[in-house]
């Protein structure tokens, strides 16, 4: 016996002796009631750092912001996870409520709810991190509007954000957290500091949906949730076994596999570069990983790898098919080691996009070999057609006109539903047993 295991079992029996043996004897009952709470995403939304010049800086000084998000889940109590991971200062939020929505920015009669983080209801988040609020007893519907309203007590600058919330959503002088409805107040189609709610609900699990704008809901109608994963969410309510699958959405409009958001100064979207967030690579861990309850991953990504570097992105950014391929390999590998399923979504069509030169004769032909290899490689764990689903038979370089939202690049709401509709449910059903068996 080497000298460090019998320092070790010296030390265990003085525990043994101290406390008595019933103490390191855990059976797996005993280890199940001291468990906490299981928590699973019901909302979620990824986050960026703000656009640069030519726009103008967005500031907040002591106001409130009213920020809508529509849940996919039930549970009987809730978290709030707030971020200031893009952030170079401190994040001082004087107070935060969470209450049911009543439409517009009016809350629920009866169920406004103060947030506390470690028990302090008002907080300093350190640049770089996010900040998760304790357990609120509150009964969340599925398919359901709520309301989380954060006071920011000084001059603070706009550092985390979702550009593209397709959601009203409010500002209001002073600290107004507490008021039923708000009066005089702007509105805004982004999120800040604002990054997802969790539900306790013992059988629930999420499926994350990573990708680009298409993902984001990009040019769907504003608050009627109406992006692709906002159809699955009402899907998977709607069948027995899966009514407790969560649905997160963390696509970012404009985002890529490759490369971080990265846009030539003077080309269409100048200044958007950060609002395109980092790469799926780089942001993998936090948005998908890490996300509470998660089970399983949908990818659509790949159509800005092909498009931006030709038309808004530097030309040096110009990747091929092989390394794209690599990229998916990569992220399916990480999902596996954490035990996650991992969907591959064939990208859709772009032919006549609107975009100055993103499509070409070239691009495509990337598009279609990498959805070739998607649908025939087998290293997903499941494919989803969401190019079959859109695209028009008799040109399926161009998305159907019903389905088109206008700029030839992203589905309206039809199209939208289309593509969840496409998704086979039975690739969801993944339980703890499958999980663990992998």
């Amino acid at each position: 016996m080497t000298a460090s295991s019998t320092r070790l079992r010296r030390l265990c029996t003085a525990v043994v002796a101290t406390f008595g043996a019933a103490t390191l004897t855990l059976t797996g009952s005993a280890v199940a009631a001291d468990r906490p709470a299981a928590w699973s995403g019901t909302w979620s939304t990824a986050v960026t750092g703000p656009a640069t010049a030519p726009q103008p800086a967005t500031v907040f000084d002591n106001q409130t912001l009213r920020q809508i998000v529509h849940t996919s889940i039930a549970g009987r109590s809730l978290r709030v996870r707030l971020s200031n991971e893009y952030g170079t200062e401190p994040l001082v939020i004087g107070e935060a409520r969470v209450a049911r929505g009543a439409g517009g920015a009016r809350i629920m009669a009866g169920t406004d709810r103060r947030l506390t983080f470690g028990g302090r209801s008002a907080v300093s988040v350190p640049p770089g991190a996010p900040a998760l609020s304790d357990p609120v007893t509150l009964p969340v519907p599925a398919l359901s509007d709520l309301v989380v309203s954060i006071h920011l007590p000084e001059r603070t600058a706009a550092a985390t954000v979702h550009g593209s919330a397709f959601q009203t959503n409010y500002v209001a002088a002073g600290n107004v957290t507490r008021s039923a409805t708000l009066t005089g107040a702007t509105t805004t189609t982004s999120w800040h500091f604002l990054s997802g709610v969790s539900v306790a609900a013992p059988r629930a699990a999420s499926v994350v949906a990573f990708g680009d704008s298409i993902t984001d809901g990009a040019i769907t109608t504003v608050d009627a949730n109406r992006r692709w994963p906002d159809f699955l969410a009402r899907r998977l309510r709607g069948q027995a076994s899966l009514r407790d699958l969560g649905v997160l959405n963390k696509g970012i409009g404009g985002n890529r596999l490759l490369h971080d958001g990265n846009i030539v100064p003077g080309t269409p979207f100048s200044g958007f570069g950060p609002l395109f967030g980092d790469s799926a690579l780089s942001r993998f861990d936090r948005d998908v990983l890490a996300q509470p309850g998660a089970r399983c991953v949908i990818v659509l990504l790949g159509i800005n790898d092909i498009g931006q570097p030709t038309s808004l992105a530097p030309p040096s950014e110009a990747v091929t098919a092989e390394e794209m391929i690599f990229g998916y390999r990569q992220l399916i590998a990480r999902a596996h080691e954490r035990g996650l399923r991992i969907l591959g979504g064939t990208m859709t069509p772009f032919q006549d996009t609107t975009i100055p030169g993103y499509y070409s004769a070239a691009n495509e032909a990337k598009r279609a070999a990498v959805n070739q290899w998607i649908r025939t490689s087998g290293e997903y764990d499941g494919v989803v057609d969401f190019d079959r689903a859109v695209r028009d038979p008799a040109q399926p370089s161009r998305m159907l006109p019903q389905f088109d939202s206008g700029d030839h690049l992203h589905p309206n709401d039809a199209g939208m539903q289309a593509m969840a509709d496409a998704i086979p449910l039975r690739l969801m059903r993944v339980t703890g047993e499958q999980v663990a068996a992998r």
